[in-house]
């Protein structure tokens, strides 16, 4: 029986960019839909019609929502190369992490760049400064985040290696310096180089010019 994979996204979403990673890790072939944010399609309403936002998986008509869930789903359906531990444990170590990467590190990242007003700004530069501390301790004596194997965690973290410098290119300030952080710095290149990732990569000045517009419309007096 033939698979029907769908996938809509935008090349610029860390959050798009972990499920065509993780569908290229696994094999899968799928048809991309490229979708414009400002004008969204009606295949993209019609499968994700409370939250409207992308990634959205479809697999054989039924659409799976949010790029975490769609990982797991992926890797419950497709068992070669598995990007989950199997064992119950494990399990919930990468799905604390995951979250924390989502909630607390690219939630203020995000606050940071794309919040106009200033002391908001500087207590979202705390958090996200506290947030990857945390992150930079955990890679300590490791090649990727949990052990020496691109999982999970490692996808969910892509927002960190991807968006974060061309955010801070973008807005012509530095928040994750190599100083500061060399274990994750020294992750991000590991990762793009990566070769699966390294097709799937957007390249970096048009990820800053991407950017540079958005934070230009949120702190218009910079």
């Amino acid at each position: 029986m033939g698979e029907e994979v769908k996938l809509y996204g935008t090349w610029a979403s860390p959050y798009s960019l972990r499920v065509e990673i993780a569908l290229q890790i696994k094999g899968i072939k799928y048809e991309y839909f490229e979708e414009d944010l400002k004008n969204k399609s009606f295949d993209l309403l019609k499968y994700n019609p409370i939250h409207k936002k992308i990634p959205v998986l479809v697999h054989n008509g039924k659409p799976i929502m949010e790029s975490l869930v769609i990982l797991e789903y992926i890797d419950e359906t497709w068992t070669n190369n598995r990007i989950l531990p199997v064992d119950p444990y494990e399990r919930s170590v990468v799905h604390f992490w995951t979250r924390f990467i989502d909630d607390k590190v690219m939630s203020s990242v995000q606050k940071y760049y794309f919040t106009g007003e200033e002391c908001e700004r500087e207590k979202a530069k705390e958090e996200a400064y506290e947030a990857l501390q945390i992150l930079e301790n955990e890679l300590e004596g490791k090649k990727f985040f949990g052990g020496e194997t691109f999982g999970m965690v490692n996808m969910a973290a892509i927002a960190v290696a991807l968006t974060t410098p061309a955010l801070q290119e973008a807005a012509g300030n530095d928040l994750l310096t190599r100083e500061d952080f060399p274990l994750i710095s020294r992750w991000s290149e590991e990762l793009t180089n990566y070769r699966v990732f390294k097709e799937k990569l957007p390249s970096k000045d048009e990820l800053v010019s991407h950017f540079r517009s958005r934070v230009a419309v949120a702190n218009p007096s910079k």
